[in-house]
């Protein structure tokens, strides 16, 4: 798992799926807001003009020279809800990235449960 003194360190490398295929870079590192612990990721992918981030869970990710990779499918992940590069996750918009991934979901503190870093 990503531990939060690495986050910055590993912006911008390669996120691959479970059997190593690429799926973006990675954008940002969300922490749960109860136990400031990494839960999510958002991975920059699409075109060069029209990026878009991705949702995955950092759960399971495992750290290597150069990417991050973590426990799902690309197809899985490239299909995770999503913002623009520019855009906020909306509070409200958070059950449905845990739902995408089979994940329960409960709001943290406050009416997040997640926290960019």
């Amino acid at each position: 798992m990503i531990q939060p003194a690495d986050i910055r360190e590993w912006r911008d490398r390669d996120v691959v799926d479970d059997e190593g295929r690429k799926i973006g870079a990675l954008e940002s590192v969300y922490v749960s807001t109860a136990t400031d612990q990494p839960e999510m990721a958002t991975v920059r992918t699409g075109m060069p003009t029209r990026h878009r981030l991705v949702f995955v869970p950092v759960d399971d990710a495992v750290l290597g020279p150069g990417y991050v990779k973590v426990a799902y499918a690309r197809t899985l992940v490239k299909k995770a809800p999503s913002l623009g590069v520019d855009d906020v996750l909306p509070a409200e918009e958070e059950s449905a990235i845990f739902q995408h991934y089979g994940k329960a979901y409960q709001a943290g503190a406050g009416e997040r449960r997640l926290a960019r870093r």
